[in-house]
């Protein structure tokens, strides 16, 4: 069994484009996500899922020059880019697949290993701390690819396509368990959807940086210097959190 952490990124952003080659303390927004992905103890190869869309030509370029292993997909399928780019780092039924967005630089290494535990240990289909309180930026989903296969076959809705695991989630048909989430980071939007997020995670690197953290740093460490600086939430205080995967649901319809 190994475990195999896809990264689903792309330059698209309707909200701020280009997004993922953006700067952050001296590398791009992606490097961070890529690299504390890396770090986590469970995780056995990393490889970057976007799309064929000559707009993310740039996050190739990045994943060639960092020998980061790449996949290019569907655009609007994501579940099906996120099949294809498991296949392609060899993945099998007994296998763990994590899914990172490419949007969440702070994530949490540690966090990755708890929920790949989880789901070994008690013979799961699915793990995750995507539920309130919600830790936005912290996201983690482990999942067996063979679930994920399933979902791929099964899955109708655009919205299970879009979001990737909706369907794992919530159609009752897997065994499913939530980890436990600090509520100091309800509400805290630590993912990057917009100009003033990118503002407020590139106020939060620096500071981990100077405290000399480098990217050796936690959830709690995040939590720490929020408490000792609570007003870095007016940054981005207005933000909408989890905003595209509501658009999605009051746009849904059903595909072929």
């Amino acid at each position: 069994m190994k475990t195999i952490a896809i990264i689903q990124a792309r330059m698209g952003s309707t909200r701020l484009p280009g997004k993922s080659l953006l700067p952050i303390g001296g590398k791009p927004l992606i490097w961070h996500v890529a690299k504390r992905t890396a770090m986590g103890k469970a995780v056995d190869s990393v490889i970057l899922a976007t799309t064929t869309d000559k707009s993310d030509d740039g996050i190739a370029d990045f994943a060639r020059k960092e020998g980061i292993e790449s996949f290019r997909g569907n655009t609007e399928d994501v579940l099906d880019r996120f099949y294809n780019a498991a296949k392609k780092a060899g993945a099998g039924k007994a296998d763990v697949v994590v899914r990172i967005t490419g949007d969440s630089p702070l994530v949490d290494p540690a966090l990755i290993d708890k929920a790949v535990g989880m789901l070994v240990k008690g013979k799961l289909d699915y793990v995750s701390n995507s539920r309130q309180p919600w830790m936005d930026g912290f996201d983690v989903e482990a999942f067996t690819f063979a679930a994920l296969e399933r979902a791929w076959i099964e899955a109708k809705m655009a919205s299970e396509r879009e979001h990737v695991t909706p369907y794992i989630r919530e159609s009752g048909k897997f065994k499913v368990e939530f980890m436990e989430n600090d509520p100091a980071l309800d509400g805290v939007q630590c993912s990057v959807d917009r100009q003033e997020d990118l503002e407020f995670v590139r106020e939060i690197i620096r500071r981990m940086a100077a405290d000399g953290k480098g990217e050796e740093f936690s959830y709690m460490d995040v939590i720490a210097l929020l408490k000792r600086e609570p007003r870095l939430r007016d940054i981005n205080r207005q933000s909408v959190v989890n905003e595209g995967y509501f658009k999605s649901l009051k746009e849904d319809r059903r595909i072929k």
